[in-house]
């Protein structure tokens, strides 16, 4: 899997469970779901993208 499918992967698991999260236990979690919606938004508009950042470091190949 390479980094652009892998930051697709975490950012739907980050969205699908912070909703799960905010119905099941504490509306807060909604600010989660937030966060990761204006990074994507922002990461649309200025190319960068900390989960990106995030997944270089920890050694994940940009492409194939």
């Amino acid at each position: 899997m390479n980094m652009e499918h892998m930051i697709r992967a975490v950012a739907g698991a980050f969205i699908l469970l912070s909703l799960l999260l905010g119905l099941i236990h504490s509306p807060y979690w909604f600010v989660f779901t937030a966060f990761v919606g204006v990074n994507l938004l922002q990461s649309a508009f200025t190319k960068w993208c900390l989960m990106e950042t995030i997944l270089s470091k920890l050694g994940v190949e940009k492409e194939c």
